[in-house]
């Protein structure tokens, strides 16, 4: 048989393996359209690589400052320390940044080894003995708050809940990037983040790639019946995408909720383009904010890979073309404050509204905007620039020597929102340990650089 007889036999089966190359590359294009992945393999704004650092004496003496916090509102009951300064409650998430403070600190050498190990004992040890919520044979979920001084389960107005009032997918992810850094770092722990482990259903956290927390579901209990949870989807952009890598240290599956692309909407912001999540607020439980506080935390703690980087940098440059244009620095977070409605996001973008700031429950917060103390240090540490320096400039006197880093400043007045917090005093010391060491999480020795 000839090469030409061949190929006409063959013309048949040649026909079918290009047909489906072609339906192939059709489907990619047509996801392509869909999805929108292209705007991550044309990068707009290539952020730079933050130079190394040796922390003079200046830095050490704000790291000692952020300590303080630690320092002055452990309870000795429990060995967790106050969400805010003297208010006897915590979350996962702040426990979480309590425990990354720990690790900061004793890597920075404010404390040292004896002090990180008792520390830590204490707190998982807390974490071990800690009531859960919906427990059953697999086990149960942590609450969403608890009472320092007394390990009760509490609602957010600090009032016993004996009941709990659910869990947050996000808060547990949180907890999971130091409990990492223990088992990998820190062995003589490794015993106990497993016996807290061991206690909790992860199935009713991530599943089918998805992270849900759970809602106490009054209408779903009949009087002869024990208390229901109803599980809720959890997380939007930014927020989602860093508790997922931190989910995915243990193995976890969490490829949906790690996917930046399902619900992928562009905002022009200035000369930005600014990445959001189109679930609208009306339709969905969870509010849309684009905060600072996912991508620093993803920086300082994860490490950026090639998407977060620039989802991260884009962040930050509108923030700084805001104050290229109105004058006004620009540092946006998630943060307490000391005055009505004492909680407050502000973001970039807030349910669609640019530079806007909503309380817990979406309700316009505009009057409490501020300049987040803990995302100048984030960014600082990260893309360190003239516009960095300015917003360490800014806050640099915001602090109690003694008692650690106020939260920040509002814009209109100037005048300090001069609370003290557990997770703005965590992010500094973070920020510090970053610029020394690079990320929380690494697989090799931290020795200065």
């Amino acid at each position: 048989m000839t090469f030409k007889e061949g190929l006409l036999g063959a013309r048949s089966h040649l026909v079918f393996l290009l047909a489906i190359i072609f339906s192939f590359a059709l489907i990619l294009r047509l996801e392509g359209v869909e999805t929108g992945p292209t705007e991550f393999l044309e990068l707009e704004a290539e952020a730079p690589k933050p130079p190394t650092h040796h922390l003079d004496s200046q830095h050490e003496e704000w790291a000692r400052i952020a300590w303080r916090y630690f320092e002055k509102n452990e309870r000795a009951s429990t060995g967790l320390v106050d969400s805010v300064s003297g208010y006897p409650a915590t979350t996962l998430w702040d426990t979480g940044s309590y425990l990354l403070a720990i690790i900061a600190a004793h890597r920075l050498e404010i404390i040292d080894q004896y002090e990180a190990d008792r520390r830590l004992e204490a707190a998982l040890g807390s974490l071990e003995k800690m009531p859960l919520v919906a427990e059953r044979p697999a086990g149960g979920l942590p609450n969403k708050s608890y009472n320092t001084e007394t390990l009760n389960m509490v609602d957010y107005n600090n009032q016993a809940a004996p009941e709990g009032i659910g869990w947050s997918a996000i808060d547990a992810g949180r907890l999971m990037v130091p409990l990492h850094v223990l088992v990998w770092h820190y062995p003589q722990h490794t015993s106990q983040v497993r016996r807290v482990f061991d206690q909790w259903d992860f199935s009713r956290l991530v599943r089918d790639g998805t992270l849900f927390g759970g809602q106490l579901d009054e209408t779903a209990r009949p009087e002869s019946e024990s208390v229901r949870y109803s599980l809720v989807q959890e997380g939007r952009l930014g927020y989602e995408e860093y508790s997922a890598r931190a989910f995915a240290l243990g193995g976890l599956d969490t490829s949906v909720a790690s996917r930046f692309t399902d619900f992928l909407r562009w905002v022009p912001v200035f000369d930005e383009r600014i990445a959001t999540d189109s679930r609208d607020a009306r339709d969905y439980v969870a509010h849309n904010v684009v905060v600072s506080e996912p991508y620093v935390l993803d920086g300082l703690e994860l490490g950026f890979d090639r998407v977060t980087k620039e989802l991260a940098f884009r962040v930050f440059k509108a923030q700084q073309q805001r104050y290229e244009s109105t004058g006004v620095l620009t540092a946006v977070s998630e943060d307490h404050l000391d005055r009505p409605p004492h909680f407050a996001y502000y973001g970039v973008v807030a349910d669609g509204k640019l530079w806007h700031a909503i309380d817990s429950n979406g309700r316009d917060a505009d009057d409490a905007r501020t300049l987040s103390t803990k995302t100048a240090f984030g960014w600082h540490a990260l893309f360190t620039s003239r516009y960095t320096k300015l917003l360490l400039e800014d806050v640099r006197s915001l602090h109690d020597p003694e008692g650690g880093w106020y939260a920040g400043r509002y814009e209109e007045s100037a005048e300090a929102n001069d609370l003290l917090t557990c997770n703005t005093n965590a992010v500094v010391l973070e920020s510090l340990h970053y610029m020394a060491f690079g990320p929380m999480v690494r697989f090799s020795n931290f020795e200065r650089l």
